[in-house]
């Protein structure tokens, strides 16, 4: 593949990862892993065939005759589709999405900042002209993005009180589409495990799948997301990733959520782990809706190097749009799936069964084809264990003035970024090269086979950067609790290789409806439970109306 732009081979019916140069990846991989040491910034021109310049996305799904029931059941297509039909509007949803938190967040804890209707109603109202691409869609970001007019805590005793001065690129964005902030959502200890108490162990989200038990976990660390978009008090959440914190939450919750290559979605005013492993990605109830926000999201900030230098975001809409031919579904592109050694034949045999299942389904589809297991890389044991596989020493250079301040504040995350103060220079040296072999070997040895895998873990697809999608593929009862929870699967790609993924969860949701199915409300039992000691931080704060725009932009 050639390693210089050649506008001449751009091919609208080929998806983006044809056209990546896998030695252009690693270059950039080992680019970044010099920023983070030096403060380098990236070379800006990509090395890259077959990118062409963005363009305008797909037409979103037609809807007809007007919303019915509970507003919240709408995704986030059918919102915008209806808004620009003049048959709903911004203000709507505000009241339909406030209304039932207002019922029952105190039940799921999934926020702990929100500014009041007053506001959100006047913000709606005032964009009432402008109809963006995500118009009226209520967003529940992740509490490590930097918003001006909500607080900014981490889920850490770290951030308690702390307001930023800017926001972050994400909700920039965001918010000049369209969508509105209902909230910040709850998260693990500086993206850490799940949703506590700051400073303990003490649970406060829950999984809206089980909201009278605390037991069953949300995940974390983007627990908070999660739960709002399963539990119908947001359309959609943002979440970041830098080992699992995007696709635990999603399977857990049932969603459909997007792990993007590394660099296609800006981290500026994300509280950071590390400069070479958090992403930020979205987190939906079906392929489209994450689609539409990937979308947005997904363009160069000269406030983030690692954005630049990237090929054109293309059309992820399109990538989710099911293709019918004849009375077959299809997916968009001829895409070869694999799945990783042992994966049909673990010690759960309802997994298997479900697993199983999901592949037979897409393996009906037109242009799929399931190859069966893949080769495991070599060395692969040895470059996913830590610290060669882990962000071992890198989420310590980002808190050490605080550390150095006072340590208490980091309570259970203290024995993680101490253990970074120990770690040598040659040891961050040799986690970086192994990156660089790990993803080399990746392409060489898998991705040369196959076009999507079906995978058990996402610690090599974070270590490297590859893109990632988990979606809901069944139900069963948890052998602890006994609840019937969601089940679900993750595909990891090649790096640009996000339209094979949306394309295969599209493909699968035209087939199934899984991703349909809403989680029970919360009963009195659960709302006494969450009545008792250990209740989370603020709800319903008091934030006036703002009076600029670009207040909130």
């Amino acid at each position: 593949m050639a390693d210089t732009p050649s506008p001449s081979l751009h091919h609208d019916d080929e998806p983006q990862d044809v056209g990546v140069s896998r030695r252009w990846v690693v270059n950039r991989i080992a680019w970044t892993s010099a920023a983070a040491t030096a403060g380098a910034v990236l070379p800006a021109a990509p090395a890259l065939a077959r990118t062409g310049p963005a363009g305008p996305s797909s037409p979103l799904p037609e809807v007809k005759g007007k919303p019915k029931g509970d507003l919240t059941e709408l995704t986030a297509a059918q919102i915008v589709g209806y808004i620009r039909k003049g048959r709903l509007t911004a203000a709507d949803m505000v009241h339909a999405y406030v209304d039932r938190i207002e019922e029952h967040d105190d039940v799921y804890q999934a926020y702990v900042d929100r500014p009041s209707r007053k506001a959100l109603v006047a913000l709606a109202e005032r964009r009432v002209s402008r109809v963006g691409p995500l118009a009226g869609i209520g967003l529940a970001p992740k509490d490590n993005f930097y918003t001006r007019d909500l607080l900014t805590e981490g889920g850490s005793l770290v951030y308690q009180g702390f307001r930023p001065t800017y926001n972050a690129t994400a909700i920039k964005l965001l918010r000049r589409a369209g969508g509105l902030v209902l909230g910040k959502a709850s998260m693990g200890p500086l993206a850490g495990g799940r949703a506590t108490v700051y400073g303990t162990e003490i649970p406060t989200t829950r999984n809206a799948w089980t909201p009278d038990d605390v037991r069953y976990s949300p995940a974390g660390s983007s627990s908070g997301p999660g739960a709002a978009v399963a539990a119908r008090i947001a359309t959609a959440g943002i979440g970041t990733q830098t080992g699992g914190s995007i696709m635990g939450p999603a399977v857990a919750e049932g969603l459909t959520a997007v792990k993007p290559t590394f660099g296609r979605t800006s981290l500026h005013g994300v509280i950071p782990l590390t400069f070479t492993r958090d992403h930020v990605g979205p987190m939906c109830r079906d392929a489209m809706d994450a689609a539409m926000l990937l979308q947005v999201l997904a363009a160069p900030d000269p406030k983030d190097p690692r954005t630049q230098g990237l090929p054109a975001a293309p059309d992820y809409i399109r990538a989710a749009t099911p293709v019918v031919r004849g009375k077959r579904t299809a997916l968009r592109w001829k895409t070869r799936i694999g799945y990783w050694p042992g994966y049909l034949t673990t010690s759960d045999e309802a997994t298997n069964k479900m697993r199983a299942a999901t592949l037979r389904t897409l393996e009906r589809m037109h242009n799929c084809s399931v190859i069966g297991e893949v080769t495991i890389p070599d060395d692969w044991d040895a470059l996913t264990a830590n610290p060669l596989g882990g962000s071992y020493a890198e989420p310590t250079p980002a808190f050490i003035d605080k550390l150095r301040e006072d340590v208490r504040p980091f309570a259970q995350r203290l024995p993680r970024m101490l253990n970074g103060m120990l770690q040598s220079g040659d040891t961050y040296i040799r986690v970086q090269q192994a990156r660089l072999l790990l993803a080399q070997r990746m392409m060489a040895q898998v991705f040369s086979s196959c076009d999507v895998l079906f995978t058990t873990s996402t610690g090599a697809f974070d270590s490297v950067g590859f893109p990632l999608l988990c979606m809901p593929t069944g139900f069963s009862p948890d052998p602890t609790t006994g609840y019937t929870v969601p089940r679900g699967v993750t595909l990891g790609a090649a790096p640009f290789g996000e339209q094979r993924l949306l394309s295969v969860a599209a493909t699968f949701q035209a087939e199934t409806t899984f991703h349909l199915v809403r989680p029970p409300d919360p009963t009195s039992a659960g709302r006494a439970d969450a009545a008792g000691p250990g209740r989370a931080a603020r709800r319903g704060a008091t934030v006036p109306a703002l009076d600029e725009p670009d207040d909130l932009e």
